[in-house]
């Protein structure tokens, strides 16, 4: 099992680095083929996101593409919705978190399609 997870951090890790968000990735890997409960994996998925976006943040404040003005009041409310989320995710069912998630992946497909069919 360790040789999967770490299989699943690789590809995670890959995806995230090229913006796309590692979680679309990690989280469906680990409930489908690892049988992780959802929550389990929205936890992992959040501990590996941390080194991830210390290295993004590094590279793009190096890069000056980091507006510090305008990025507090978004980290501040980031911020408190996450705790929120978390708090509700723990109230909420595995099946039926399983779901949300599932229709959050649906709709960030559309919203891509959508946004990639408006640029052309």
């Amino acid at each position: 099992m360790l040789f999967w997870e770490i299989v699943v951090g690789i590809l995670g890790g890959i995806v995230g680095g090229m913006g796309m968000g590692g979680g679309t990735l990690t989280i469906p890997l680990l409930t489908i083929f690892l049988s992780f409960k959802q929550l389990q994996a929205q936890g992992i998925n959040l501990i590996a996101f941390l080194p991830m976006s210390v290295v993004a943040l590094f590279i793009h404040i190096k890069n000056h593409l980091v507006a510090f003005k305008e990025t507090w009041l978004l980290a501040l409310i980031g911020c408190v919705f996450s705790v929120g989320g978390a708090l509700l995710a723990n109230h909420i069912s595995n099946d039926i978190l399983k779901k949300l998630f599932a229709f959050f992946l649906i709709g960030l497909a559309i919203w891509q399609i959508v946004e990639m069919n408006r640029k052309h």
